[in-house]
Order: C-alpha cells, then structure tokens, then sequence
C-alpha cells in the first residue's frame, strides 16, 4: 500500500465528517455553511480558522470555483501559508541516496511530549527513516524516571544498531543528555534523538527540568540541540494545542510529529499548530508499522483528508 493509501485510510474518521457536506455541494445542492463550519470545528480545526477556511471557501465558490476544489485550497492556505511557505517546507535533497530528506539544523534532536504518545516508538521509527537516507543514528535515554522507558529505547537499538546512552533509574536526566551529545560528538555519529520524560504540561517544574536538558546538551555540544519536536497525539485534540503552546514557552520547539492519526476524527488540530503558533509539522503517523510515519506535505494532506470529488 502506497503512503498515501495509508495516509487516506488513517484519516478516513475526519473525512466521514466532511464527506456528506463535500459531495452533496459538488452535485450543486443548496449550500449551508453554518454545517461545514461545524464539521470543521468537529474535526479539531477550532472555531476561528473553521470560520476563516468557511470564508475563504464561499467567496471562492461565488467566483465560480467549484465547492470541493475552493475547500481544498482554503485547508492548503491555512496548513501553508505563503509566509510560513520556506519554513514548513525544509526538505532538501539526499544526494548519497537521490532521494527527498527532511533537513535537520543541526545533529541532535530533542524529543518531548506527554505520556503516551508514543515518543520513544517515533524515536525508534525516526532513526530508521534517517537510516534510510544514509545517516548514521544514536540514542540517549533521558527518560531515567521509567525505567521501562529506558528498557524500550535498549531493544529499539539493538534491533536497530544503533547505540544508547543510559544513565541509572532515577538518576539525572541532563547527566544522560550531556553524555549523549559529548558522545555523539566523539564517535562522529551523524543525528542523536534525546528521549525525554513524559512531561506534563500544567507542572512547571517538570517543565523547568525540560529546559535543564536543553542547556546541559547545549553545553556538551554548542549551538545543540538545533531541534526540538513535539510528539503530539491527534486523539487528544483541542487539549494538545494547549500541549504544544505549553512546550513551546518552555523549550522553544521546532517542530511537531502528530502521531495517531489513524484512531480519531481529530485530523484537523493540524491547522491551529501550524497557524497559531507558526511551528512546521515534520511528519505525520497513521499506524504502528515503521513505514506509517512519513514525512508530513500540506498538499498531500489535504487531498487525503478530503473526499474525492463527486462525479
């Protein structure tokens, strides 16, 4: 099955939402906006962009455009605005594999996010896509308050060969990201994910502890770590959005992975991450499989989260 099948398929729950109102205004049925506006806003967009993609879809449609072609184009205006374009799109080319690569800043990438989503598995299928593309990978622990935490990014390196930097059950989560970055300098390896703890949100010295980490590597590694990623779980909706600006005040993130997309007719949350808080999706997950989290295209994601137009 082809990425976009499984992108179309894991968004099948927030297409259902929109699917009636799509088709019935393609075969010119009489247009009721309030109810694409509610579809909209029970697919996560939130009521403000719900309205401004409502807008810019109706004056489309005076103009003669037909209904689903202007709803494609006001989602792709709100996930790629014209000024955000260069930096939601930092792809470059791969030259040792003369395939498309997500760029990364710099050599080490901080992974943060509440508990349960997913993080250390989209850790795991981080490297192995970069891996693809010719770089060579390393981990560092730094989620030493589970220790299970810890176990799982073991067995995702050795399945994966690539190496692990630990520290003790308990022990200091910066102590484990600065030898991590020192390491990762040393051996000359190409990326190193830091996994961090589970932080919630709402708990400031949780968060505080967040930002320990990022200084510590920095000092171990100048101008590190270049990026910051959010894992953030579509099934949570509006409340990851609250998620995301939390993290974002405290660590300055760079980028986001929705994962989950596949369980929930949430897919809209998208739009308010990329629109209210300006940060670029970096990719996008629709299973378990490694091969279900791919590199994140506005337009590939529209045209997947719409119904096809009607005959």
């Amino acid at each position: 099955m082809s990425w976009f099948d499984r992108l179309r398929r894991g968004l099948g729950k927030t297409r259902d939402t929109l699917a009636a109102d799509v088709r019935d205004r393609d075969r010119g049925w009489e247009m009721d906006w309030e109810d694409l506006e509610f579809a909209l806003i029970g697919a996560d967009v939130g009521a403000k962009l719900a309205a401004e993609v409502v807008e810019e879809t109706r004056r489309e449609r005076e103009r003669g455009t037909r209904f689903h072609d202007a709803l494609e184009q006001a989602l792709l205006d709100q996930l790629e605005p014209s000024h955000m374009r260069q930096k939601l799109r930092r792809v470059g080319f791969d030259l040792d594999v003369s395939r498309q690569v997500v760029e990364l800043a710099g050599r080490v990438v901080m992974v943060v996010g509440v508990n349960g989503v997913g993080k250390t598995t989209t850790i795991a299928k981080l490297a192995r896509y970069y891996q693809g593309h010719g770089r060579s990978v390393m981990f560092a622990a730094a989620d030493t308050f589970r220790a299970a935490a810890t176990a799982q990014l073991e067995v995702w390196g050795e399945r994966l060969g690539v190496p692990t930097v630990t520290g003790p059950d308990g022990g200091d989560p910066g102590a484990v990201a600065f030898d991590g970055a020192q390491a990762r300098k040393a051996r000359e390896i190409d990326l190193l994910f830091v996994d961090t703890a589970g932080r919630l949100h709402t708990k400031h010295n949780l968060m505080e502890e967040l930002k320990k980490v990022r200084r510590v590597i920095g000092r171990a590694d100048k101008g590190e770590p270049a990026e910051v990623w959010l894992v953030l779980d579509a099934v949570t909706g509006q409340n990851g959005l609250e998620q995301a600006r939390r993290f974002h005040e405290a660590v300055g993130l760079t980028g986001v992975i929705v994962t989950k997309l596949d369980g929930t007719g949430k897919g809209g949350i998208l739009l308010p991450v990329v629109r209210e808080l300006e940060l670029p999706i970096k990719f996008v997950g629709v299973g378990e499989a490694s091969e279900d989290l791919q590199p994140y295209d506005a337009a590939t994601f529209v045209r997947a989260l719409l119904p096809a137009p009607a005959p």
